[in-house]
């Protein structure tokens, strides 16, 4: 017993003592230096941050680039499309001539009259500086007549029955269409062909017919 009471306090005064051998600022720094190595862990490599970086700047520079097409495409717009709507309001000159001068056919007192036709020459020669004038500005009538009509530029109002052309054929023009640069400036209106419908007498005559013989 006498030698297990003497060495226990051997044996705690040398546990304080190394813990007395070791001062609290070693202590601190082995506990700095513990957390800095778990932060360099959790810290990003430099190698990292700078593919980071310059991914950010090719998607900035993508984004500029994106942008400034949009602005030169809107700039051109502009530029080539800016007279759209006043050259609709013009073409109110070529319609008010057209309806003019179909006035004036249909008159009966100036029917075949000298003044009639000097009239419609200069009516027609109006128009043609008019259609003259557009054209240089890549403005352009549609050709219809006698095409198949396309809904991207026609604009069917009725239907005539006509047996000579294929059904969807353009057989008359009402109102003339144009085109500015590459885009449509307003439809032709137009008429387009049908087949001719048989008549239901002729129907039951044919069934009659048939029946009897």
């Amino acid at each position: 017993m006498d030698k297990e009471q003497q060495q226990k306090p051997l044996n705690e005064e040398g546990t304080n003592k190394n813990l007395e051998d070791k001062s609290p600022e070693d202590l601190e720094t082995k506990t700095d230096t513990e957390a800095k190595e778990k932060n360099q862990e959790k810290e990003i490599l430099p190698e990292d941050k700078i593919k980071e970086l310059e991914d950010k700047l090719a998607r900035t520079f993508a984004e500029m680039e994106n942008q400034r097409r949009r602005f030169e495409k809107e700039k051109e717009d502009a530029f080539e499309y800016g007279g759209t709507s006043f050259a609709k309001e013009a073409l109110n000159l070529i319609d008010n001539l057209e309806r003019s001068k179909q006035v004036l056919k249909n008159d009966d007192k100036l029917k075949d009259s000298d003044a009639l036709n000097k009239t419609l020459e200069h009516l027609d020669i109006i128009n043609k500086d008019l259609i003259s004038i557009f054209g240089k500005n890549d403005i352009k009538p549609i050709d219809c007549l006698n095409k198949k009509l396309d809904p991207n530029f026609h604009q069917a109002m009725m239907e005539i029955e006509d047996d000579k052309n294929e059904p969807g054929t353009i057989v008359q023009e009402i109102q003339k269409g144009f085109t500015i640069k590459n885009r449509l400036l307003r439809p032709s209106l137009v008429c387009v062909s049908k087949k001719k419908e048989v008549k239901n007498k002729e129907i039951t005559e044919n069934k009659e017919n048939k029946e009897n013989n």
